[in-house]
C-alpha cells in the first residue's frame, strides 16, 4: 500500500515572510515547517549567557500549559490565579524582610524591566509630592552597570540619570560615588544586587549607611530600589547574613525576575515595596472590568497567567531548603569553573561566581595574538554561547566573557564546557603561532 507523501517533503511550501498566504495549510505541515527553522537556534541548556531559566520540571510546563489561556488580568474571572499571585507576593515579602509580609504591597509583571519601570515611578512620584516646583528635574543615581531599562525609565519619564562610572578595579556603584551625585532632586539610589557584567553584588548597607550620615547632616533623605533581578532570588538562601533587603530601613522597593534565578520560564517578574506608603496611591487604578472591581498597577494589562502559577508550583514544589540546595549547586559549578579557569595562564578572573553564579574573565599576556572574541567564535563551534563584550565608559579598554551558570547546567557539562575551552585556547595559541592562517580558527575536540 503506498500511501501519500507528507506535503511538508514532497512539494515546495515557503512559509510566510512578509504578507499571508493566499490559501491554509494543514497544521502539520505548519507546525513541521516551524519546527525546523527553529532548529537554526542556539541550544537553551549549552547558552551560558542567558540569565533567563530555561529547565524546568514536565509537572510545571503541564501546569503552565493548562493555563495559558487565562488572562492574569481578570482577577475576578480567574479568582484562585490571583490567589496564587497573592500567596507569591506574600512569599517574596517574607523572604526579603518586609515589616508586614502578610499584608505586602506587591505585584507580579511581565519582567524586571516593567517591575523596575514602576518602581521608578514610585520614587518619582514621591520626590514630586514634597516638591512643588516645575521647573526642577528629578534625577535617579545608578552605576554604569545598570540594566538598560533603567536608562529607558530615566528617558521615558523625564529623569536625569546619574550615572557612576566605572574606575579601576571598581566595576559597580559604591557608597561614596553614590553620595556625592546626590541632592534634593534625587528621587533615589538604584543599588544592584547581582551586576550583569560580572555577577557582583552592590554594597547596599553601605550605600544606605552613606545616606543615613548625609540625611542626618541636612541633606537630602533618599530612598533606596534594589534591582534584585538575579540576586533577589539568591541572596535569601546563599547569604543569608547579607544585609541588602527591607531588613536595611532606606530600602523602599524591591525587584526581581521570576524567570532568573526564580527558576521559572520567561516572562514573569516581581516588585514589591516595603509598605503602602511606599507607593503612591495614585499610581493604583480601580477598574471595573468585566463584572468585579479590582486594583491594578502594572504598565501592561492582558497577559497570561501561566508563568504567576508557575511560579507558586515552585514556590511550592522547592521550598527553603530545596531553592538552597538548587542556587548552592549553581555557585558550586560556578566556583569549580572559574577556579580551573583561573589556573590556565591565558585568563584572569575578573570575578569567581561567589555572589551570582556567574563569573567574568579576560585574557592575559599569555594570549598571543587571539581575544575573549575569538574564544566566544571558537566555543560556538561546539554548540556552547558565551558572550564577550567590553565594559562601559571608563573601562571600554576590559573586555571579557562571561559564564551564567543556572539551574540545569550540571557539573557534567561544566567539565565538558572545560575541555572544549581547553581545545579551543589550545589550537588559538597554535593558529597564532602559525607562519600562515586560512579563515577563522577552529578547533578539534
Amino acid at each position: 500500500m503506498v500511501t501519500e507523501a507528507n506535503p511538508a517533503f514532497g512539494q515546495r511550501l515557503e512559509p510566510p515572510k512578509s504578507r499571508l498566504a493566499a490559501d491554509p495549510v494543514p497544521a502539520d505541515v505548519a507546525y513541521q515547517l516551524i519546527h525546523d527553522e527553529l532548529a537554526l537556534d542556539g541550544s537553551a541548556r549549552l547558552n551560558l549567557a542567558t540569565f533567563v531559566t530555561t529547565w524546568m520540571e514536565p509537572q510545571a510546563g503541564r501546569l503552565m500549559a493548562e493555563s495559558v489561556d487565562k488572562n492574569m488580568i481578570d482577577k475576578d474571572e480567574y479568582p484562585q490565579t490571583a490567589e496564587l499571585e497573592r500567596r507569591c507576593v506574600a512569599i517574596l515579602a517574607d523572604l526579603w524582610h518586609a515589616p508586614q509580609p502578610d499584608n505586602a504591597t506587591g505585584c507580579s509583571t511581565t519582567g524586571s524591566s516593567e517591575a523596575c519601570m514602576l518602581a521608578g515611578l514610585a520614587l518619582k512620584r514621591r520626590w514630586a509630592s514634597r516638591v512643588d516646583d516645575p521647573a526642577r528635574k528629578p534625577n535617579l543615581v545608578m552605576g554604569a552597570n545598570v540594566q538598560v531599562c533603567w536608562e529607558k525609565f530615566c528617558r521615558y519619564w523625564d529623569v536625569e540619570p546619574r550615572i557612576v562610572p566605572m574606575s579601576g578595579d571598581r566595576f559597580h556603584l559604591d557608597a561614596a560615588s553614590a553620595v556625592e551625585r546626590c541632592d534634593e532632586d534625587t528621587i533615589g539610589v538604584v543599588a544592584i544586587l547581582g551586576s550583569t557584567f560580572d555577577g557582583s553584588y552592590e554594597p547596599v548597607a553601605q550605600i544606605a549607611a552613606a545616606l543615613d550620615d548625609l540625611a542626618v547632616g541636612g541633606g537630602p533623605d533618599v530612598p533606596i530600589h534594589v534591582d534584585g533581578a538575579s540576586g533577589g532570588m539568591v541572596a535569601p538562601f546563599l547569604d543569608p547574613d547579607l544585609q541588602w533587603d527591607f531588613a536595611v530601613p532606606r530600602v523602599a522597593s524591591i525587584n526581581t525576575s521570576g524567570h532568573k534565578y526564580g527558576l521559572v520560564y520567561p516572562g514573569v517578574g516581581w516588585v514589591l515595596w516595603r509598605d503602602q506608603d511606599c507607593l503612591p496611591r495614585e499610581l493604583v487604578f480601580t477598574v471595573n472590568y468585566l463584572g468585579g472591581e479590582m486594583p491594578t498597577f502594572a504598565l501592561n494589562f492582558s497577559r497570561p497567567g501561566s508563568e504567576v502559577i508557575a511560579q507558586y508550583y515552585t514556590f511550592f514544589r522547592l521550598g527553603r531548603s530545596g531553592y538552597t540546595a538548587v542556587q548552592q549547586s549553581a555557585r558550586d559549578v560556578a566556583t569549580y569553573l572559574s577556579g580551573h579557569i583561573d589556573q590556565m595562564d591565558q585568563f584572569r578572573l575578573i570575578t569567581r561566581g561567589d555572589a551570582l553564579p556567574v563569573f567574568a574573565f579576560t585574557t592575559t599576556e599569555a594570549a598571543v595574538g587571539w581575544d575573549v572574541f575569538a574564544v566566544s567564535r571558537a566555543v560556538r563551534e561546539r554548540g556552547w554561547q558565551v558572550p564577550a563584550y567590553t565594559f562601559p565608559a571608563d573601562r571600554e579598554d576590559l573586555a571579557v566573557l562571561r559564564v551564567v551558570c543556572r539551574n540545569g547546567f550540571s557539573h557534567d557539562l561544566a567539565e565538558s564546557f572545560l575541555a572544549d575551552l581547553k581545545a579551543a585556547v589550545d589550537q588559538l595559541d597554535a593558529d597564532s603561532s602559525a607562519p600562515t592562517t586560512s579563515g577563522p580558527a577552529g578547533f578539534h575536540h
